[in-house]
């Protein structure tokens, strides 16, 4: 299993974006965690392609982008158009997840899912073969600066039973209240990627903070 930190840029200084996006280059995480929200699917509204672009511009990492949003399947083409080096939606708002995928990988990324805390891993388990990522929500999609929710871990657990048993290539992601101290648990887990926003921007020394985290 790998070690990955994706800062979300949600939690960024939108004043100073291209300072904390510098940050995240010179710093040990190796991905830029995007999240896109519409007002519908979640409560909230975020950024979506006119952000991405500078965002690619100014970084070389591994753009993670996290489409909360409905009916995904007519946006994520755009999405890597404009940079996305993955492109995950959720099974929740998917009418047709094989469909979605396959365009993903067809515009020459990398496809994952999201499944929120309510739904069951289980219910991906159908096309998770197709799947190069599966992101766990460990809080309500949404909101930033929310508390773990520790009951996540059996559904990584499950999946990572899974993949492995069926031998898929598929890299698991959690996403929400997830600092050093309960990195260790997570990473223990099985998970490969660590979505991290407030406990990184959040510090005073953030790419110390990522450091702790990849090394809990």
């Amino acid at each position: 299993m790998k070690r990955i930190v994706a800062p979300s840029i949600l939690s960024a200084d939108f004043g100073n974006l291209e300072r904390d996006i510098k940050m995240i280059d010179r710093s040990a995480a190796e991905w830029v965690h995007i999240d896109v929200m519409d007002g519908l699917f979640v409560p909230n509204i975020s950024f979506g392609f006119p952000v991405m672009k500078p965002v690619r511009r100014a970084t070389a990492k591994v753009l993670d982008v996290h489409l909360m949003i409905v009916e995904p399947e007519k946006y994520v083409k755009r999405f890597v158009e404009a940079g996305a080096d993955y492109v995950t939606f959720h099974h929740e708002a998917c009418a047709n997840p094989r469909a979605a995928i396959a365009d993903i990988k067809a515009a020459g990324a990398k496809a994952g899912v999201s499944v929120k805390p309510a739904t069951p891993v289980e219910a991906i388990f159908d096309y998770l073969s197709e799947l190069d990522m599966v992101l766990i929500m460990s809080v309500e999609p949404g909101f930033g600066g929310q508390s773990f929710m520790p009951h996540s871990l059996d559904k990584v657990r499950a999946l990572r039973k899974e993949i492995e048993e069926k031998g898929y290539n598929c890299l698991i992601e959690i996403d929400g209240g997830i600092s050093a101290k309960n990195a260790r648990e997570v990473f223990d887990a099985g998970v490969d990627v660590i979505v991290a926003g407030s406990s990184v921007f959040g510090a005073e020394d953030q790419e110390q903070a990522i450091l702790n985290i990849l090394n809990a």
